[in-house]
């Protein structure tokens, strides 16, 4: 991408009309940062997009900031990325908030929660319904400040070594599942595992988990599951529009002139409209080589997502009594949830599903 495509398209041109580019570079410092990142190289969907990310704030200030990107296990193990931001280690890190609910549920919010917002309501929310203002709120206990940089869209339910018919079929179950959302399977019995992408397939393979989910079919095509696990299960009820975030050291970031700050904003939003984009257009197909590959595709009954939302909503409740950073992230989500799905269902559902009919 060229830097002054990137000015015009993503939006750093904000500047454009009273401030030349090349005088932006000029009256700034040279920076050299480094990204660290939870995913490996070979997901270009994800990895993609912290590469895109660190080329375009690069190249909108004419290489004077500067930002080295390193994929999960090249600095910190990919699951550990919050806490090098945390303690100065790295300036940033392109991450999954979920991954790091063990220090205080509310990171979830953030990402991901069980039937929580589809990618447009979720991207509504943190854009214009104060979700970015709340999750940084809470970010400040981490010495974190955070920026949406991507989005996988509603993602897979998983594979599974055995069909799951019941909720019975649940229990005992050892389930790799990212974040939060595994306690909600675990009030019904499963056992989470919480396992980067990189080392699911050998805990697959070896039996140590009996199930996994990762994305869906593209990113889960590259890694392999569908060679061990044939049952593959839709919708992936605790990822409807799954955020990634970049998340900057507070102090660094409160350090970086204002053109900056400008240019990383814009950058991590052209990164998420790029990551969204990028799984629209591949997996699809990616799908029809699968099931090509005599994968067994399943819907969850009806009765596994009705248990599921039962225990994920009392969970949710439970942790609101006794977490005041959750309950007030969760209320501004579910408000502006619960206010926007009946238009979708207006518009967007009735579109959508009169077009899927009329499909060949």
């Amino acid at each position: 991408m060229k830097r002054r495509e990137f000015l015009k398209a993503a939006g750093v041109g904000l500047a454009a009309s009273t401030v030349a580019a090349p005088a932006i570079a000029q009256s700034t410092p040279e920076l050299k940062w480094r990204i660290t990142a939870s995913w490996p190289k070979s997901l270009d969907t994800l990895w993609g997009a912290c590469e895109i990310f660190a080329k375009a704030v690069s190249e909108a200030t004419d290489n004077k900031f500067q930002i080295q990107a390193f994929a999960g296990g090249e600095i910190v193990p990919p699951l550990q990325v919050a806490d090098a931001v945390q303690n100065g280690t790295v300036e940033m890190g392109h991450t999954a908030a979920y991954y790091y609910f063990g220090k205080d549920p509310t990171f979830s919010l953030g990402c991901s929660v069980a039937f929580g917002p589809n990618q447009r309501i979720n991207q509504g929310w943190y854009y214009q319904g104060g979700g970015k203002d709340v999750m940084n709120e809470f970010y400040k206990k981490y010495n974190i400040y955070s920026l949406l940089a991507g989005n996988t869209g509603c993602q897979m339910g998983g594979w599974f070594r055995k069909e799951i018919n019941s909720v019975d079929d649940l229990k005992g179950l050892k389930f790799r599942i990212g974040g939060f959302p595994g306690r909600v399977l675990q009030k019904l019995g499963a056992v989470p595992q919480q396992i980067a992408g990189g080392d699911i397939y050998p805990a697959l393979e070896k039996g140590t988990i009996d199930a996994a989910e990762w994305v869906g079919p593209y990113d889960d095509e590259k890694l392999g599951f569908y060679k061990i696990a044939p049952n593959y299960y839709y919708p992936g009820w605790w990822e409807g529009g799954t955020m990634i975030n970049v998340f900057v050291g507070l102090d660094k970031w409160n350090a970086l002139p204002k053109a900056y700050k400008a240019v990383v904003e814009q950058a991590a939003a052209y990164a998420n409209d790029w990551m969204i984009s990028k799984y629209d257009e591949l997996n699809p197909a990616a799908l029809r080589r699968l099931l090509a590959n005599k994968v067994k595709l399943h819907a969850f009954s009806p009765a596994i997502m009705e248990a599921c939302y039962k225990a994920a909503i009392e969970l949710h409740d439970e942790i609101a009594k006794t977490n005041e950073s959750f309950k007030k992230v969760y209320e501004s989500m579910k408000a502006f949830r619960d206010n926007t799905y009946p238009w979708f269902n207006v518009a967007e559902l009735n579109y959508d599903s009169f077009m899927i009919r009329h499909m060949g």
